[in-house]
């Protein structure tokens, strides 16, 4: 399951069932739980701990140094979950002292080729990354967020869940759950209707989806006002909760 041309720190613990191609080089404390997969020339640095059934393909950069001027290798780490996919040539970073400390990516993710993601990044689940996607250091990106191929994200910016960036978005601001973005600088087009009926809303949670979305771009209100209103709008299933919280905790504004 090893391949013999394959480099191994004494460090690492590599659980049973996991294969490791040619010329992959694993340094440092990495562990890596059972039925995840390396192609070849993959390298993993550590501290960096990687779940079950991950799937790495060739030339991938996993668990670097972050690209921060200010580190001055402190102990940071990478934490990834289970069942996600990375294509050929993603890099990740670890996270900083000066944040978290920690990059975190979760469960089910498929990252296509050339993504890279930064130092402190937090991941949610069932997102896609098309390819060459670039997060800067210290972005969130909540459960089932799309990004289409090229899609560039400022640091610290947070990106909701359900939500879709067009191929090619220049992302500076908050991107808020539920909507679609493109555009050099990304501006909001409506809402992700095809992936809300994949992942089962129904048709009067996405009536209601589409009020909010009126409420925040359509009638000119200020954000606050817009919050208040989606309260008196949200129903007995919670649906727009997750969106009002994503407004009252946004740091740099919503895009416009």
């Amino acid at each position: 399951m090893i391949h013999s041309t394959a480099i191994i720190d004494p460090l690492a613990n590599i659980a049973e069932g996991v294969q490791i191609g040619p010329y992959c080089v694993i340094e440092g404390e990495v562990t890596i739980d059972e039925g995840t997969v390396l192609e070849s020339h993959v390298v993993i640095q550590g501290p960096t701990v990687i779940g079950k059934n991950n799937h790495f393909f060739q030339f991938g950069s996993i668990g670097a140094a972050p690209q921060d001027k200010k580190y001055a290798g402190e102990p940071t780490s990478l934490v990834i979950g289970d069942g996600n996919t990375f294509r050929e040539n993603v890099t990740i970073n670890r996270g900083t002292v000066q944040d978290r400390g920690e990059t975190c990516i979760g469960d089910d993710n498929w990252v296509m080729a050339g993504v890279h993601i930064a130092h402190d990044c937090v991941i949610g689940s069932h997102c896609i990354f098309a390819n060459a996607t670039a997060l800067a250091g210290h972005v969130l990106v909540n459960d089932w967020a799309i990004l289409g191929g090229y899609t560039l994200v400022h640091q610290f910016c947070q990106i909701g869940a359900h939500s879709f960036c067009g191929m090619g978005s220049v992302i500076n601001q908050d991107v808020p759950n539920f909507v679609v973005v493109s555009g050099n600088l990304a501006n909001p087009r409506g809402i992700n209707l095809e992936g809300l009926k994949r992942r089962g809303f129904t048709s009067e949670q996405i009536q209601l989806i589409k009020k909010a979305y009126r409420n925040l771009y359509r009638t000119g209100n200020r954000l606050s006002t817009a919050i208040e209103e989606l309260r008196e709008l949200n129903d007995e299933l919670d649906t727009l909760g997750s969106l009002i919280h994503f407004l009252e905790t946004s740091n740099r504004g919503i895009v416009r």
